[in-house]
């Protein structure tokens, strides 16, 4: 069988996420090739910065590898379905197949010598929590009021790095903050790059609601590559997809863009699918809906979810994160 060409990130969880597209697609086809095309996206090179410049995470992580699958250069692209846009069209790609899901939690990560049982008598006061996602900034400050919550970026493994050497985090402007005493990561992006071991404590999804798709590996290619798409539906996961659908629906329907902290998680029992979700101000006070319907019309339940959030006044609070 012809090369089939997927591009993904140069990260080590990126990498990892793509070597499973890579053993999946070996056991679901046999005699294809697959060979791995490593990208340094902008979200890479730049360590320091917001994600904002750069088109927030569909151009610092997305945008690139969309465009070489484009212009014809591969035939598909490895993407967190948390990175990719949900309140946007990208004209001429589909999403060919999500990966069954990993566990979409969040977790936290403490430096050495800082114990969960400390941490947790002191309710996060004098200590500094690092982290890059609005999302789970928000939960922090309600979760943790009394912390500092700092800008924190980097690869998975980076970020763990970063922590446990208590270097500091160097800021757009020259300055820097931290060391960190503490991170809030994706459990699976922990246990993809071999860290599952320095999860101190996992949020459940009551207390943290995670980001739209977390957990899940999408793969993209073009949406006229007839063959390609016939290909990656060979490892398509339909559970994982409607869930994915369903929650990017909410996205879409709220135009939210990368500085706004939306939450989302729908699974299904049955031929029933619930789907929760909430939109967060900057101080961590959030409004929620949660719906349930046809496990087989997941865009109809995110778009009625979305609506809900809307009329419970979800609008203001993302204009208000929305950079000026």
């Amino acid at each position: 069988m012809a090369r089939f060409r997927i591009g993904t990130r140069k990260s080590a969880m990126a990498l990892a996420q793509t070597d499973e597209i890579a053993r999946q697609l070996s056991r679901a086809v046999p005699g294809i090739d697959v060979e791995i095309v490593k990208f340094e996206t902008t979200g890479d090179i730049d360590q320091t910065g917001k994600l904002l410049p750069h088109g927030g995470k569909g151009g610092a992580f997305v945008a690139q590898i969309r465009a070489a699958v484009l212009a014809g250069e591969l035939h598909a692209a490895m993407h967190s379905l948390k990175d990719m846009p949900g309140n946007e069209d990208t004209p001429g790609l589909v999403i060919g197949a999500m990966l069954t899901r990993d566990p979409p939690a969040d977790a936290l990560v403490l430096r050495p010598g800082l114990s969960l049982d400390a941490f947790r008598r002191a309710h996060g006061k004098g200590f500094k929590i690092g982290t890059n996602a609005v999302r789970r900034a928000a939960y922090a400050r309600r979760l943790f009021p009394d912390a500092e919550i700092i800008h924190y970026r980097g690869a998975a493994d980076t970020r763990v790095r970063k922590l446990d050497n208590g270097d500091m985090q160097r800021l757009p402007d020259g300055g820097a903050v931290g060391p960190a005493d503490a991170l809030i990561m994706a459990r699976s992006g922990l246990e993809r790059v071999g860290l599952a071991g320095r999860i101190a404590y996992e949020f459940p999804l009551a207390e943290m609601l995670p980001a739209v798709g977390q957990g899940i590996v999408a793969v993209e290619c073009g949406a006229h590559d007839f063959a390609t798409r016939e290909t990656l539906s060979r490892i398509d996961d339909p559970v994982a997809h409607a869930c994915g659908d369903a929650e990017r629906e909410v996205l879409w329907v709220l135009n939210g863009h990368c500085n706004s902290p939306i939450a989302g998680f729908a699974e299904t029992s049955g031929g029933t699918m619930s789907l929760n979700a909430s939109v967060l101000d900057h101080a961590g006070a959030r409004i929620e809906a949660s719906r349930s319907g046809p496990a087989d019309r997941p865009r109809e339940l995110g778009r009625a979810v979305g609506l809900e959030l809307l009329a419970k006044g979800a609008a203001e609070i993302i204009e208000r994160s929305r950079p000026v």
